[in-house]
């Protein structure tokens, strides 16, 4: 039995460690055939992040809220649902978190920030739940609903920018008070804005193992995933836990919507489009394997990934397009990961089969 929970063990990592492997082999191919040297562009991603301060310390900013957006999913996922609208929650709660930092400027910081982050995950809680709703009552798709509520936040908070919480395109800056920069982390990163977010960040991540491995409100959710109509004739409410799923998930990522507008912008400004930490929250929840120490380091491998593919044009001459080519690869591969898992037990049968059942 030993044996077999550590070839269960081995096998749930080595998912995420090839799909990384072969999205870089990918993304090396790409580039080989376009002319361009792989290893010296790798080179440049990496290496230059880790050899400056600065440019490390951005990595780990964003790897914060991509640790925020990637348990949003996470949770979603594990009850048995698909949040697309994590960028939408994200965005509902940078902008109330912003919006009302400006409203309260006297309020002393130790007051002003944690009201700050309460108010950014309840209304990224809030926004998330109509889908929640709307599936427990309705049996609605969660998937069109948050594709189409991302969108409403979107254009909502824009028009909120324009005509309510500014005069233009973007807001004053909030004031100190409101501010998750400290000075010792922007020193030791050489100006970088990487803030207190991240230790918010960690804490979280630890509070999430434990709510959903040893609480009942863990237990349930992750049984309704795995069966709904199982979970309901032990006598959990299906559709209590499907609201309150949504409703975590959406607070997760409101909250990391919060810890990127007040840490690492200090004010809102109207989106183009959907901010992209939403999306690649998805691929660093898929990639983390629905564990929160996993999903926290697939945000920092994210975080990297993004920062340091923004030298590979100018130290390695590989043009933006290719350059997005790695980080697009690895998340084909976390998509396709049924694929890895088929060959990996597969292989692990076989090894079963040779050792005619020893299970020392």
């Amino acid at each position: 039995m030993l044996r077999q929970d550590n070839k269960h063990w081995l096998s749930s990592l080595s998912v995420p460690l090839i799909s990384i492997i072969c999205g870089f082999i990918l993304g090396a191919i790409v580039m080989l055939i376009f002319g361009y040297n792989p290893i010296k562009a790798y080179d440049a991603m990496i290496m230059s992040v880790f050899k400056n301060p600065y440019f490390f310390g951005e990595a780990l900013r964003q790897a914060t809220v991509l640790t925020f957006t990637g348990l949003s999913f996470n949770i979603a996922y594990q009850a048995g649902f698909f949040n697309i609208g994590v960028a939408g929650q994200l965005l509902m709660g940078w902008m109330t978190s912003i919006w009302l930092g400006l409203l309260l400027p006297e309020l002393p910081r130790v007051v002003m920030l944690p009201i700050l982050l309460l108010v950014g995950a309840l209304f990224g809680a809030l926004w998330s739940a109509i889908a929640g709703v709307l599936k427990a009552y309705f049996g609605t798709n969660e998937v069109i609903v948050t594709i189409m509520l991302n969108y409403t936040a979107l254009h909502a908070t824009n028009h909120l920018i324009r005509n309510v919480i500014a005069t233009g395109n973007i807001s004053d800056r909030v004031g100190v008070n409101a501010s998750l920069a400290v000075g010792w982390l922007t020193s030791l990163t050489n100006g970088s804005r990487l803030n207190i977010g991240l230790f918010i960040a960690i804490a979280v991540v630890a509070l999430y193992w434990f709510v959903m491995k040893h609480t009942t409100v863990g237990f349930e959710l992750r049984a309704v995933g795995l069966n709904k109509d199982a979970a309901e004739y032990a006598g959990m409410s299906a559709k209590k836990n499907i609201i309150l799923s949504m409703f975590i998930s959406g607070a997760l990522a409101g909250l990391g919507g919060a810890i990127h507008g007040l840490g690492t912008f200090g004010n809102i400004f109207t989106q183009g489009h959907l901010p992209p930490e939403g999306f690649d929250g998805i691929a660093v929840g898929l990639l983390g394997l629905g564990t929160p120490v996993g999903t926290f380091l697939s945000a920092i491998l994210f975080g990297i990934l993004n920062i340091g593919s923004a030298f590979m044009p100018n130290m390695a001459g590989v043009p933006d397009e290719l350059a997005q080519v790695v980080t697009a690869s690895i998340i084909f591969f976390i998509g396709a990961n049924y694929i890895i898992r088929y060959f990996i037990n597969k292989r692990v049968g076989k090894g079963d089969k040779k050792q005619g059942g020893d299970t020392v």
